[in-house]
């Protein structure tokens, strides 16, 4: 075996690590040699100084390599303290890992772009040329620090063009820009990170807090739902035990009429029967009278036989079966009344259900269309006779005539009041936030819209797919509509009347919807009144 010094490097003074031969002879590792001629205006060789016009050329001798590479591990198995083996995940020490052992770096060079165990550090900590490296707590992919370009440390950060560069790069194609040093970078940008984590933090705990405030609200919806379920269960029970009483009276009404005609038939067939009797009696008489040569007892007897018998109240009392129908009318009749009674109770108790999901609507003047007036408190649509000039931008109508509410509504149940009054045309219901707004429009649930419509005065149509005429009994004042957002239903109802006019559903909601509003053409000045959005008591 060759003596140790043979194999050192001159500038590092360990064996060689990947070593080069320069055109004087003399060996150096070629990181060492590398970074004496980078931090050197001229070349020179470090063991002879003798000078070179211009940078040789370098490539590792194999052979020379081998021969280090070998002594190197024969040095750290003798002298080295023991070795720490790497964990599944830890960085290895690439000087150990050419020998195929698995050792654990301490750390990683940025100028030799290796990283070390304790071991192998040592030079690093006791050469000066290699003291100024910078090193950092190991790393894998040391290559991916270098610039591909020229093949140097990426040290500096470009912020024009936000990326990291090498020295050569601001003088080259990043010159000009605004470049830093990466720690000064990274400093202000652990600044912004520090700001961020508070921020995200404050957000984590706002969501937080809306994902209990959504659990209780679903825990106060499930208790109103159970109520509402016994308030519903009580109504039909009471509506069921009316129907079920009113039908026990009618029968027992029927039973005891029937009862007593039957008594009155038997009283009848019996004093029939006496009548036949006595009837038989006399013609039996009347025929022995008949054939008898006693003259002066036919005299006498025939006149009490030949009378007509005494008649009863039968001769004029008959059965009607049609009494039982009319106590079956009369009483079907007071069935209605109590049922239009429970019923017009259960409206009341269904509009009062749904006066507490009553919300406060306001129209947004952005939506409008130009010859929409609104009121200043946004609480009235009218239709103007001339065009207003209003700023364009997407969520404006143009040129359908339409208004949409500021607030939208991505969940739960809604309801709100219009007065129509004596208007002649209008659309009323809910729409999707992402409807087409510009150009010509088609009013159905494909294309977002859930809406009910007044033409020409007389004519109402649930703009459904398909549409569906409406045959209203009394023409609405004020239009209710109401919005389940989970069960995906729409409903109209005329509030006066308390009746139903209309319901969507299978309404597909993926999205915020608002309340939707269009008071209609001008209609040569008969349709000039406003929609009016009513305030809605939540207690009534």
């Amino acid at each position: 075996m060759l003596p140790e010094k043979q194999f050192q490097c001159n500038i590092c003074q360990q064996v060689f690590t990947d070593p080069i031969t320069t055109p004087c002879g003399h060996n150096f590792c070629q990181t060492c040699i590398e970074n004496v001629w980078d931090s050197s205006d001229v070349c020179q060789c470090p063991t002879c100084n003798k000078t070179f016009i211009s940078r040789p050329e370098t490539s590792i001798n194999t052979a020379f390599k081998e021969l280090a590479d070998t002594l190197r591990n024969i040095i750290v198995c003798k002298s080295a303290a023991p070795l720490c083996a790497a964990k599944p995940g830890e960085v290895l020490c690439d000087v150990c890992a050419a020998t195929s052992m698995q050792v654990k770096a301490l750390k990683s060079c940025l100028v030799c772009l290796t990283s070390y165990c304790e071991t192998h550090l040592e030079p690093h900590q006791r050469v000066a040329t290699l003291k100024i490296h910078k090193l950092i707590d190991p790393v894998n992919n040391l290559q991916e620090r270098m610039c591909k370009k020229h093949e140097r440390l990426l040290e500096m950060f470009c912020r024009d063009e936000q990326k990291c560069v090498c020295q050569f790069c601001t003088e080259t194609e990043h010159k000009g820009h605004q470049a830093v040093k990466i720690e000064d970078e990274s400093a202000e940008r652990k600044v912004k990170i520090k700001n961020t984590e508070a921020d995200f933090h404050q957000m984590i705990q706002e969501h937080m807090r809306k994902v209990e405030e959504i659990k209780n609200c679903l825990k106060l919806s499930n208790t109103s739902a159970e109520k509402e379920l016994k308030e519903s269960d009580r109504l039909f029970t009471s509506l069921i035990r009316s129907v079920h009483e009113k039908h026990t009276e009618v029968n027992t009404e029927i039973s005891e009429k029937q009862k007593a005609a039957e008594r009155r038939a038997e009283e009848l067939v019996g004093d029939l029967k006496q009548e036949v009797s006595e009837l038989q009696r006399r013609n039996t008489e009347l025929e022995e009278l008949r054939d008898s040569e006693d003259h002066l007892h036919v005299l006498q007897r025939s006149p009490s036989l030949m009378c007509s018998p005494p008649t009863k109240e039968w001769m004029e009392i008959g059965i009607h079966p049609e009494l039982c129908v009319g106590t079956v009318r009369g009483a079907m009749s007071k069935l209605d009344n109590t049922l239009s009674k429970e019923l017009n109770s259960l409206k009341k108790q269904e509009m009062k259900k749904m006066h507490r999901y009553a919300v406060d609507v306001v129209l947004d003047p952005e939506t409008a269309h130009p010859n929409i007036v609104l009121s200043a408190d946004g609480k009235q649509a009218g239709r103007g006779e001339l065009l207003h000039i209003v700023p364009d931008n997407p969520k404006r109508f143009d040129p359908v005539i339409c208004v949409v509410s500021k607030r939208g509504y991505l969940s739960g149940r809604f309801y709100f009041e219009v007065a129509v009054g004596p208007k002649t045309f209008w659309d009323l219901g809910v729409v999707k936030e992402s409807i087409n707004r510009k150009g010509m429009i088609t009013s159905k649930p494909e294309n977002g819209y859930w809406t009910v419509r007044l033409r020409n005065g007389e004519e109402y149509r649930a703009l459904d797919s398909p549409s569906v005429l409406l045959s209203l009994k009394r023409k609405p004042q004020t239009v209710g509509v109401f919005t389940d957002y989970e069960e995906g239903t729409v409903s109209f109802f005329n509030v006066e009347a308390g009746s139903h006019i209309y319901t969507f559903t299978g309404c597909m909601f993926s999205e915020r919807v608002f309340p939707f509003f269009s008071p209609g053409v001008f209609d040569d000045g008969k349709n000039t009144a406003p929609l009016v959005i009513k305030v809605v008591n939540h207690e009534t």
